[in-house]
């Protein structure tokens, strides 16, 4: 049987963007039918899309509103820090208000409306890789009273999700099928529209329409992608899950030029590629699970992330 991936957040570019894009008016003020009759500034599906809203990274999944959530004071902690003034913050809360806009349009319970990606809505039948859970749920108790989720092996794998996965995750395939999805998303034009710039971000990112810019540093994802040839088409690797990452190479302080790709990660492991200039799309499917049942830090995981792209890349001849 093929194994089956949890694709957490990459959920966002394959699911929920185009969703927005099909449905949303992007530049609609939605303050008042999503609760923030206390925000000064407009709140539209532009600015969720590229992470341009000034909403915090995260809250609990509790099913109250993100509105009434941020009226409430929380301790510090990476996940609950205010955003950057004036620069893009990558946030699970601005795909959870799509989630809520587009079942607010259309009616129609986002699982479902998300059927049509071609992938997998949980809970699911076959379970990905278990793993530990992650920073979440200790944000989670010190954002709430309420008690974290159980856990369910069919269910997505952070606390957040598995609450409530409107929006930003709850999606998952096996290779075969995510091969289809991607060139079926590749065909229908949804990365070249994500793919515009459209607010700079944290820690000099740049954000398109829920996918960012690729850099050529070293150490960084476009700089080993850039030797790939025009025109491969779409592929899916898998990273090898059993042994330990080796290092990616060091990152430089200075991300270096922008490449010609455009990306997504997903907390648990994998990740989507895109070239617009000829519509080259890479997915990779990672799990994050160590060797000894570990759950592997960033730097581990990126590990993992560049030996199998670069091990693609040697093949394809780059």
């Amino acid at each position: 049987m093929s194994r089956f991936y949890d694709l957490a957040s990459v959920t966002k570019p394959l699911v929920t963007a185009p969703l927005a894009l099909a449905f949303l008016d992007l530049d609609a003020d939605r303050r008042w039918s999503l609760g923030f009759h206390d925000r000064e500034l407009p709140l539209t599906a532009r600015q969720l899309l590229s992470h341009s809203s000034g909403l915090p990274p995260w809250r609990p999944y509790t099913g109250e509103s993100v509105a009434k959530q941020l009226r409430r004071p929380v301790p510090d902690h990476p996940l609950l820090r205010p955003a950057t003034p004036g620069l893009a913050t990558y946030s699970d809360l601005n795909f959870r208000l799509l989630g809520e806009l587009l079942e607010q349009g259309t009616g129609v319970h986002f699982a479902q409306l998300g059927e049509g990606s071609g992938l997998s809505a949980a809970p699911w039948l076959a379970a990905p890789t278990n793993m530990p859970d992650g920073p979440d749920a200790e944000a989670w108790g010190l954002a709430t009273d309420m008690a974290l989720p159980a856990r369910d092996p069919h269910l997505p794998h952070d606390a957040n999700a598995r609450a409530g996965m409107r929006g930003h995750a709850g999606f998952g395939t096996t290779p075969e099928q995510f091969h289809l999805a991607l060139a079926r998303w590749v065909a229908a034009g949804w990365p070249e529209r994500m793919a515009v710039e459209t607010a700079p971000g944290e820690g000099g990112t740049i954000w398109g329409l829920g996918l960012q810019v690729a850099f050529s540093g070293s150490g960084r994802f476009g700089q080993l992608l850039s030797r790939l040839s025009q025109g491969f088409g779409v592929h899916v690797i898998e990273a090898p899950g059993n042994e330990a990452p080796l290092p990616a190479p060091p990152l430089d302080d200075d991300a270096g030029p922008r490449s010609d790709w455009w990306f997504h990660l997903g907390y648990t492991g994998p990740a989507v590629f895109y070239r617009p200039s000829d519509g080259s799309c890479l997915g990779l499917l990672a799990h994050r699970r160590g060797p000894a049942g570990e759950l592997l830090d960033a730097e581990a995981l990126r590990g993992r992330r560049w030996l199998a792209l670069s091990r693609f890349v040697g093949q394809s001849g780059g």
